[in-house]
């Protein structure tokens, strides 16, 4: 493995230790693989095909393709780039890596955001994650097989998921889900406690070609359903195809719909959440790359994956099987959850060889959802172990303390998932836009098109075209704000669907909003003291490795050269570049 190059712009030479050579990832496919597992999650399997039916179908395609290549795969362009930047400059996480780009005593605090989301997204993510790790054993074992009429299956979701009553699955001994919660807790930290590359790249290596392979499966008995039921031909797979891919809508009116702003921001929440933009991970993972990493085809390659595990995977085995034993009406409307953990056990239980082919299903999303959490914690085991001058046990045994107390929180406030709900949409949807338009805006206009661009082409085998900057600098800070704009205003008016109505009358609510505020506050409280770790560092005054006590003041070293515990980053001098 190569070393950082110490004479890389802005950084500071030392005459006390030469710089330490940190975590690096292990291969090109395996950092690949590992965003793609970042971004291949239940937004791919569920989120994505539930957004489609909640719009139905084919209508949704449009602000989601337009989203896409407008937003998504230039942000994640600038992501990779930021990340490669700071990365090379000694930091790993996000409020360094903004230190590094914007020399502003605000900077680092854009790292509230980056951290908030991630963790909070994990403690009810990890929650879903035991919800497909229970469904795969509930296919295998038939607990469910429940017949062919819906209701016993929003019945039997209900009960496992405590969502008619707040506490449910707190009391009457230990319910299936908090077993299933306790594996996937267990599991995650113990990857994640092994490393980049022992934990999230060697995991990502065989879970994700085994999820593919899984998903292809699945398809390939979708795809060859045909009619199943001759007294009604009209539910085939080639109509349930056409309700994905045809914009239509109900009442005929395609052009008023397509001025739904509530549909253009799921739609493009639905790309960042799918493409792990917004959401402070990426940006991690490219700081550990080398400096000639090819960051331009890498990013271009886990997006395509990402996409065709959505779209070409997801979209067409959850739809089209809905459709073709529920019709439109079965599908037309369904969330994500009603459509994942409702809908589709009535389908599998119809369906030809459905318990095996609802095993994999479920199985799969599970590997998706464990790929997508260990990417949610590194952010913050990064920012703790350089920003805290902590090693790699504590940050994790301090990590988990948090995400257990959070999803413990969305466990016990069960009661129409309102503690869940309330957190996927103030951070999961309000917190990634506001996380994407502050990166977007301070790659575009901080780091400047020339500088970031020029990271994002060294070492590139493909050429990133010019537009692609001036898109960044203009278009997606219009776009997004526009967006936002509208849908603020039809939010605050809306008489169904009105988070800000349910805030102000619900005390779930209420609580899920101020334990949100709580995190974010302590998060601010630890980049304070790394913004101190990191100003005593450049003015050489005397610090210390917390292990060994080693002075390490002025080196450069990323880990202490006697004990190799991680030391805080040094931050580069230099000042933001022009556009």
């Amino acid at each position: 493995m190569s070393e950082i190059n110490s004479s890389a712009p802005g950084a500071a030479s030392s005459p006390q230790a030469a710089p330490q050579e940190r975590e690096r990832w292990g291969s090109r496919i395996g950092v690949i693989l590992a965003v793609m597992g970042s971004a291949v999650g239940l937004g791919n399997f569920l989120r994505f095909p539930g957004q489609a039916a909640q719009y139905e179908g084919g209508m949704f395609m449009i602000p989601y393709f337009i989203g896409l290549l407008v937003l998504g795969i230039p942000l994640a362009w600038a992501e990779w780039s930021m990340g490669r930047f700071g990365g090379g400059r000694g930091f790993n996480s996000s409020p360094g890596i903004y230190r590094t780009i914007w020399r502003n005593p605000a900077a680092p605090y854009g790292g509230i955001v980056s951290m908030t989301v991630p963790v909070i997204i994990y403690m009810y993510y990890v929650f879903l994650e035991a919800w497909c790790l229970a469904y795969a054993w509930f296919m295998i074992t038939g607990d469910l097989s429940l017949g062919t009429e819906q209701g016993a299956y929003v019945d039997f979701f209900t009960t496992f998921t405590g969502a008619g009553q707040d506490g449910f699955l707190m009391g009457g001994g230990v319910s299936p889900a908090v077993i299933a919660l306790a594996i996937c807790f267990l599991l995650n930290f113990f990857l994640i406690y092994r490393g980049l590359q022992r934990g999230i790249e060697r995991f990502c290596l065989y879970a994700m070609p085994l999820l593919i392979v899984c998903a292809l499966l699945v398809l390939a008995r979708v795809l060859t359903l045909g009619t199943p039921n001759p007294d009604t031909p009209e539910l085939n797979v080639v109509n349930g195809l056409g309700y994905m891919w045809n914009p239509q809508t109900q009442d005929g009116s395609i052009f008023s719909s397509l001025f739904n702003g509530q549909m253009w921001l799921q739609a493009t929440g639905q790309i960042f959440f799918s493409l792990s933009v917004g959401f402070g991970i990426i940006i991690t993972y490219a700081s550990y790359l080398r400096r000639d990493d090819d960051i331009a085809l890498s990013s271009l390659s886990s997006n395509a994956g990402n996409e065709f595990c959505e779209v070409a995977l997801g979209g067409m085995i959850v739809i089209p099987a809905a459709f073709v034993f529920l019709g439109s009406a079965g599908v037309d409307g369904q969330g994500t959850f009603g459509l994942g953990f409702m809908v589709l056990p009535q389908v599998f239980t119809m369906m030809p060889a459905g318990q095996i082919i609802g095993t994999l299903f479920f199985f799969l999303l599970f590997l998706a959802a464990v790929a997508s959490s260990l990417s949610m914690l590194q952010p913050a085991i990064s920012f703790m172990e350089e920003g805290l001058q902590i090693g790699r046990r504590v940050s994790v045994s301090i990590l988990g303390l948090i995400t257990l107390i959070g999803s413990f929180f969305v466990v016990y406030f069960s009661q129409n998932l309102m503690a869940l709900d309330t957190m996927d949409f103030w951070v999961g949807t309000f917190g990634i836009y506001i996380l994407a338009t502050f990166q977007v805006i301070l790659f575009g206009w901080v780091l400047g098109i020339n500088r970031g661009m020029g990271e994002l082409q060294r070492g590139a085998s493909i050429r990133v075209p010019a537009f692609v900057g001036v898109m960044l600098k203009y278009v997606c800070p219009t776009y997004l704000i526009i967006i936002f704009m509208i849908w603020i205003y039809q939010q605050t008016t809306a008489e169904t669907g009105n988070y800000f109505r349910t805030l102000a009358e619900n005390n779930v609510a209420q609580m899920t909003v101020g334990f949100i505020i709580v995190i974010a506050i302590f998060f601010t409280l630890l980049i304070r003291q790394s913004v101190i770790n990191w100003q005593r560092r450049e003015r050489g005054e005397g610090s210390s490795c917390a292990s060994c006590q080693l002075d390490v003041s002025g080196t450069l070293s990323y880990e202490c050269p006697q004990c190799g515990e991680p030391l805080p980053a040094l931050a580069s001098h230099s000042t933001g570049g022009s556009a």
